[in-house]
């Protein structure tokens, strides 16, 4: 029995031994888990604090697009105003109906720069 006793003894240190490894590399492998976990939680936070500020700068893109046609507008009354001072100011101190190097097209009536005059 003493051979039977010592055989079942080492499988019975050598179970345990296995358990024990397989404890600690679980432990392990648990440890670098939650690491990932903490660095990836720590990226959100901060993708979300970016993400904060881009929705901030996107909820003024609707005012940025109606700029457009305005500033449009303003140009076009701008030529049309030049004429005006431009008609205003013939004839006044030797002066010319030019402005700039351009010229209002009075017969479109647009107000658009006509082509360029040298």
């Amino acid at each position: 029995m003493s051979v039977l006793a010592a055989a079942s003894e080492t499988y019975r240190v050598l179970t345990l031994s296995i358990g024990l490894a397989a404890a600690v590399v679980v432990a392990i492998l648990l440890a670098m888990l939650l690491a990932y976990i903490a660095r990836i939680q720590r990226s959100v936070e901060g993708l979300l604090e970016t993400a904060g500020q881009v929705g901030a700068n996107t909820e003024n893109i609707p005012r940025l697009q109606a700029t457009a046609p305005v500033l449009a507008e303003i140009v076009d009354e701008a030529v049309v105003q030049d004429g005006y001072m431009n008609a205003l100011t013939d004839g006044f101190g030797g002066g010319s109906s030019e402005a700039g190097g351009r010229t209002v097209d009075s017969e479109r009536g647009s107000g658009r720069p006509a082509e360029v005059t040298p």
